[in-house]
């Protein structure tokens, strides 16, 4: 697959096939995607946790809330839940910023996922006290991001900005999920 079907599959899926194992090994081959990314001053002060327990994993999940645009939808349904979990953390013994090294590291796990077969999506809403203390992270680590990962099980289409100029991502009758996006030519200003 070359970069830009890579760039293009790699959607933010919210229904998986929960069954599907991915192994400790795979999510350690995730994050090593993420070491090699660029990191604001060289600090490379994001650690990560990594869950592929069905029991931690139902923990994590009910601290996530899904979708903000579709409100009638709390979320997958069990059997559709990720199989595994990236939760980023920062690491303030290092450093109290992380600048943009989140969406950087984030973007190579996701982009390392769909190499594989899987796919992701990146929750930031998220209630970090809670699961912090289900993790049982030292003060020193908070949670900025969790990486959702499994084996999809949705359709995903891109389609252009309507004439409305909605840019809400909504789904048919059919549960395919449609994500508008602006025309390169409005986005590009010279």
């Amino acid at each position: 697959m070359n970069f830009t079907d890579l760039a293009k599959k790699n959607r933010s899926y919210r229904r998986f096939d929960e069954h599907f194992v991915i192994h400790r090994d795979t999510l350690t081959e995730l994050v090593a995607l993420a070491r090699l990314a660029a990191s604001g001053r060289n600090a490379q002060p994001l650690k990560y946790f990594l869950s592929n327990d069905a029991a931690l994993n139902e923990q994590i999940f009910s601290t996530l809330a899904w979708a903000g645009y579709l409100k009638e939808w709390p979320g997958p349904e069990k059997g559709e839940r990720p199989s595994a979990y990236i939760i980023v953390l920062l690491d303030h013994l290092i450093a109290d910023n992380y600048f943009c090294d989140d969406g950087i590291a984030m973007q190579n796990i996701l982009l390392g996922a769909v190499e594989k077969g899987l796919g992701g999506c990146i929750i930031q809403s998220v209630n970090k006290p809670r699961l912090s203390e289900i993790l049982r992270l030292p003060d020193h680590l908070g949670i900025i991001d969790v990486v959702a990962l499994g084996k999809p099980v949705e359709k995903v289409i891109l389609t252009g900005v309507g004439e409305d100029g909605d840019i809400k991502y909504y789904r048919d009758e059919n549960g395919v999920h449609y994500v508008p996006k602006r025309s390169l030519d409005e986005l590009i200003v010279n």
